[in-house]
């Protein structure tokens, strides 16, 4: 029984969320191995080897991996498929694009989003946002699995000294290309990979009191920076920082929630979070259900404090 994790990469070294994956990865029993799909992409590959638990690295370097695009690397995986029992993506936009393609080929169930390993067959994942946990076993021969990564901690980057091999790059099918790319320029730290979150709600009221009220702290705690749907969708902060259910999953250090009454798709998104502390008028928000320290107080008068006393 062999596992096999689909990195993400980007060219030249290994995302955070690999390792998370690589965990679980091993927790299904067996040997461990990733497959690093990309252009020019050895030192990708090399940094793969490095991970602890890992004992092989199979490496398909191709101009149609430049990009990532879903087709062509579900079509790299469906090459090397038939040798491994599980094989997991980690669930994030990438992995939950190229999955449900290999698993379509493979005429196999996906088992989306776990959080847990109970056995070579059996797993746990979150349904209805988070407030039941379903165990899934599958007599499928080739279990095909995203990985929610806040469930998992991760191995270590260093310590391991896996053998690189070469394989044949699958051949993309000509049907999508890559046009271009529109990233979000930030300079604080990518929200799925900080260890400290402040994010602000609809109570701050408008795009320039998101930035004077929540920035300060930001750069005072060295954290990243989110946000709640209703804020999103009132346009006070950019699409790429929501939290939530419908957005990024985190699980950091500190999450520091200002101005967030706690709907349930909010709370789906960030409830792993090691410390939350919590700051609302409203003594009956639900945020305060799960934050371990909690501040009735106007954000206003509360957060810029807070800034001055750190």
């Amino acid at each position: 029984m062999t596992s096999l994790v689909i990195a993400e990469h980007d060219n030249a070294s290994i995302k955070g969320a690999t390792l998370n994956t690589v965990t679980a990865a091993a927790q299904c029993g067996g040997d461990v191995h990733v497959l690093v799909a990309g252009a020019n992409a050895g030192a990708a590959a090399a940094a793969a080897a490095k991970i602890a638990g890992v004992s092989k690295v199979l490496h398909a370097d191709g101009d149609a991996f430049a990009h990532g695009l879903a087709e062509n690397v579900a079509a790299q995986v469906l090459a090397v498929a038939s040798s491994y029992s599980h094989i997991l993506f980690p669930a994030t936009a990438s992995g939950k694009n190229v999955a449900p393609r290999v698993a379509a080929k493979l005429d196999v169930g996906q088992i989306s989003d776990i959080t847990k390993v109970v056995s070579a067959d059996t797993f746990e994942r979150p349904i209805y946002a988070g407030n039941a946990i379903a165990t899934v076993q599958s007599s499928d021969a080739t279990k095909v699995m995203t990985v929610r990564t806040t469930g998992f901690d991760p191995v270590a980057a260093t310590g391991g000294s896996a053998a690189v091999e070469s394989v044949a790059a699958a051949a993309g099918n000509g049907r999508s290309a890559y046009v271009g790319s529109e990233i979000a320029k930030n300079d604080r730290p990518e929200l799925t990979a900080a260890k400290i979150i402040v994010s602000g709600g609809r109570a701050l009221g408008s795009s320039e009191k998101f930035t004077e009220v929540m920035t300060p702290l930001a750069d005072k705690l060295g954290a990243a920076i989110g946000a709640s749907r209703a804020a999103v969708d009132a346009g006070y902060a950019p699409n790429d920082l929501q939290v939530g259910q419908t957005g990024k999953i985190v699980a950091p250090q500190l999450y520091v929630a200002c101005g967030i009454s706690g709907a349930i798709q909010h709370l789906a998104g960030m409830k792993d979070s090691k410390v939350i502390v919590a700051i609302n008028k409203d003594p009956e928000a639900p945020i305060f259900s799960v934050a371990d320290f909690g501040l009735e107080a106007d954000l206003f008068v509360a957060v810029p404090a807070l800034v001055a006393a750190l």
